[in-house]
């Protein structure tokens, strides 16, 4: 690509060489991770002006570069803010003596939160306006509210940065006032104990991990607060929940792997909890809490796609475990809930989930059934443990989402709302389909597809190529009127749903993690290579996108297979793997080694890392048209790791197709906080995806 409107700046190099196992490992461009990183999460202003003057050197440079599409960036912002409806709210969720719900406002970047009483049109009572809350702030964000179990008092939260530290405040209903009580450095949620004046909550650490549970006695200062549970293993995260019956507040420990859970008695907050049942490496499980009994989730035994097993409360170790739902091979169990009489369970098969209702008392179960190739179910809101009235959700990639009330007992379902497009949306005018790659090793990968029908599919159309892959993370095929900017112009639409994601079970987790990280790799190119051979794209003619671990999926393609893909979108990438797993002082370093591997202590998981590891692999090559995006106060994809892979490609690729960092300077991982500003966000990177797609 010629006619660069200026040049883009260019990081010096400073060596920095290290040797682990034997390898001598150099990285030129350490210097940009700020030594003072833990203190800019906090305020971003302390950052180095060096590492400042380069980041906002790249701003300049792509703002330049891209300057010639700020009038498509209007139109795609127009048009997507006129897909959404702009005052909308939720279905209310009776609670007790009220109805809660969040609504939107005319104009306003932020939700509020409402309630009305009970089965009452009105009057309407607003809880918190986050429009007035975020006002004078470049960031804000809600973490959460909880209602007291007397409805009198609100605990909410916010991130004021992007950094994910948030202070956590208590507010009187009545008043409208918060109380003195202000928690800093919290995860965001509280936990009510039954007596409504005290409260739950997990601290963040200053490298950003959730390790300790305290709990908070109303008008008291945070210095006094109890702690209930302190984890040692900075590889674990802790956090604090409650059963849906509401009688037990629940401390969970765990990683991607193990977990452990405490339980306290809601109406003895003061007493110590009591474990359920002792960590070990590789066993998984959740507590729910129905009569006098535990209902569990777990993989124990062998259960790799999980099972329910139930046990008696004061006897809850595995020993008095009893199957409930027994393990089935290929059925993932996906989640649950229990209710007085019920117990929901979601489950996935083949890449496609379905509703399971079993009837507490008789044993009875009966499913909900639904017709479209693909779709994405969830499970709605639901405050209440005794009722007969379950809600869902249920949309695909042609079908706005809905809202039903099912109840249960009779087996009915109630339609509470349809997703409103305002700007207009027939189905008619568009397709979705489900389609299989064959992998390398002869897996099948489920692909989503979806285009206008009036798409030729002879090849010509441009085909963006959507991945994830990590984690367990299955990417649903729901609605998104967002993508509706790119098929509305001839786009093809599609989701890979490859390996380290659950689409097909655990073992499709399993298969693309540590060890067998690469399969999520060559699942994405098997997944181009397959639609290019069926007709529906031409090689060299895809712009693929993934964000955090789906922006390491797109580093590791960019290295792989360059050639197939015209464009790269690469948001808050995880692509510097090996630095990171190597730095245990970095929030999510202990934490992640299961998924990736421990390269400190395993000699083997360094040269598994490294033989894919992004930054790492950049060679002297030409690579496709990259838009690589970063938020300063990050602390899950730091901004340095899109910044320092964007820098090695520079010194390194051969070729003049764009290259363009953009780094978010008041965000963190999930980018801007407000609505509209996030949809000026998504309109660059589809202006980005278009023009080096030749249709901007």
């Amino acid at each position: 690509m010629t006619n660069i409107p200026r040049m883009p700046p260019r990081a010096e190099q400073r060596p920095r060489i290290e040797t682990f196992h034997g390898y001598e490992k150099r990285d030129d461009y350490h210097w940009l991770k700020a030594d003072n990183w833990q203190e800019v999460m906090h305020d971003p202003s302390l950052l180095p002006q060096e590492i400042r003057d380069f980041l906002e050197g790249e701003n300049a440079y792509h703002e330049a570069v891209m300057a010639d599409t700020a009038g498509l960036q209007e139109k795609l912002f127009a048009e997507m803010k006129g897909r959404m409806k702009e005052d909308d709210s939720s279905v209310p969720a009776p609670d007790g003596p009220f109805d809660y719900f969040t609504s939107f406002v005319k104009g306003g970047q932020h939700p509020r939160y409402l309630r009305k009483p009970r089965g009452a049109e009105g009057p309407e009572e607003v809880l918190l306006d986050g429009n007035e809350l975020g006002k004078g702030r470049a960031y804000f964000h809600f973490g959460g509210i909880a209602m007291s179990p007397d409805h009198k008092l609100a605990a909410w939260s916010f991130d004021g940065n992007g950094s994910e530290f948030y202070e956590l405040r208590v507010r009187d209903t009545a008043s409208g006032a918060d109380a003195a009580d202000v928690l800093q450095n919290t995860a965001g949620g509280a936990t009510w104990a039954a007596d409504g004046k005290s409260y739950f909550y997990t601290h963040q650490d200053e490298n950003h991990r959730p390790l300790k549970t305290f709990r908070h006695v109303l008008g008291t200062a945070q210095a006094d607060d109890v702690l209930i549970f302190e984890e040692k293993d900075t590889g674990m995260f802790t956090g604090v929940g409650k059963t849906h019956s509401e009688k037990y507040i629940l401390v969970d420990i765990h990683d991607h792997d193990t977990s452990e859970i405490w339980v306290i008695d809601a109406e003895a907050p003061a007493v110590a909890p009591k474990l359920i049942a002792q960590r070990v490496k590789g066993i998984e499980y959740d507590v729910e809490h129905w009569n006098d009994r535990f209902i569990i989730k777990t993989n124990i035994n062998g259960a790799e796609d999980y099972k329910i097993v139930t046990c008696p409360v004061d006897r809850p170790s595995p020993d008095n475990w009893i199957d409930l739902v027994p393990h089935r091979p290929g059925i993932f169990l996906v989640g649950y809930f229990v209710l007085k009489n019920w117990l929901v369970r979601m489950e996935r098969e083949n890449a496609l989930p379905r509703i399971i209702v079993r009837d507490m008392n008789s044993g009875d179960e009966h499913a909900i059934a639904f017709d479209e190739e693909a779709y994405s179910l969830g499970f709605g809101e639901m405050r209440e443990y005794d009722t007969d009235i379950l809600r869902f959700t249920y949309s695909s990639m042609t079908t706005p989402a809905q809202v039903f009330d099912y109840n249960m007992r009779d087996r009915t379902r109630v339609l509470r709302k349809m997703q409103e497009v305002p700007s207009g949306h027939d189905p008619k005018n568009y397709v979705t389909r489900r389609v299989l790659a064959r992998a390398h090793d002869g897996e099948m990968i489920p692909v989503t597809l979806l285009y206008a029908a009036s798409t030729p599919l002879d090849g010509s159309a441009p085909l963006w190529l959507y991945g994830y892959g990590s984690y367990g993370i299955s990417i649903p095929a729901g609605f998104n009127t967002n993508i509706l900017s790119l098929v509305d112009r001839g786009f093809i639409y599609a989701i890979a749903h490859i390996r380290g994601g659950q689409e097909k079970g655990r073992n499709w987790y399993k298969s693309g993690k540590l060890e067998h990280k690469t399969n999520t790799f060559q699942d994405f190119i098997s997944c181009a290579e397959h639609l290019i051979a069926a007709g529906y794209a031409r090689k060299g003619n895809i712009i693929a996108q993934g964000g955090s671990a789906g922006g390491m999926l797109m580093g590791a393609v960019a290295n792989m297979a360059p050639d197939l893909f015209r464009g790269i979108v690469a948001e808050v990438p995880f692509v510097d793997v090996l630095s990171t797993m190597l730095d245990d002082t970095l929030p999510l370093t202990p934490p992640e080694w299961p998924e990736w591997g421990n390269p400190l202590a395993d000699k083997k998981a360094y040269e598994t890392i490294a033989s894919y590891s992004p930054y790492d692999r950049v060679e002297a090559k030409a690579y496709p048209n990259i838009l690589a995006v970063g938020g300063l106060t990050d602390p899950r994809v730091t901004y340095w790791e899109p910044a320092k892979w964007v820098a090695r490609l520079r010194e390194l690729k051969t070729d003049d197709n764009l290259l363009l960092l953009k780094t978010n300077m008041g965000a963190g991982h999930g980018g801007a906080s407000g609505r509209f500003d996030r949809l000026k966000e998504v309109a660059f990177v589809y202006a980005f995806g278009m023009k080096v797609a030749g249709m901007a």
